[in-house]
């Protein structure tokens, strides 16, 4: 007997995949960033990141389908995170990060007096020299 095959069937092999895994979604061809799992018995989703290969029960997403992952009332949504991936700022981080901001702008006056910058003298012994927010110390070895 002769095989036929049918001419809907893709002239790819069957073997050949995609090194780019995409989004699990209906109809979203975009590059998959995380894997979602579900825990059942703690009835708790789990997002973590992409895992190393495609599992039949795990589901690939993308980063924007991964944000707005929303799990059914009573159910849990873990999100892990990757070390490699860099941290979003906290509240704390930005803040303090304003205040440095601030503190490099103000203008430096020095008076006759002396002293360091705004009039006020140095308080630690080892400071040599200052150069904006700057501060030049002395090596504690000498």
């Amino acid at each position: 007997m002769e095989s036929r095959r049918s001419p809907l069937k893709s002239a790819v092999p069957s073997n050949v995949v995609s090194p780019v895994r995409r989004c699990s979604r209906t109809a979203c061809g975009r590059p998959a960033v995380a894997t979602l799992t579900y825990v059942y018995a703690d009835s708790t989703a789990v997002l973590g990141p992409l895992a190393t290969y495609a599992e039949p029960h795990c589901y690939d997403l993308c980063a924007e389908h991964g944000e707005r992952l929303t799990a059914p009332r009573g159910w849990e949504v873990v999100r892990l995170t990757d070390g490699s991936a860099p941290a979003r700022p906290s509240g704390d981080d930005l803040e303090a990060l304003a205040n440095a901001v601030r503190e490099a702008a103000r203008p430096q006056r020095r008076t006759a007096e002396g002293g360091g910058p705004g009039g006020r003298r140095t308080a630690d012994p080892r400071e040599v020299a200052r150069r904006g927010h700057l501060r030049v110390l002395r090596s504690p070895d000498n």
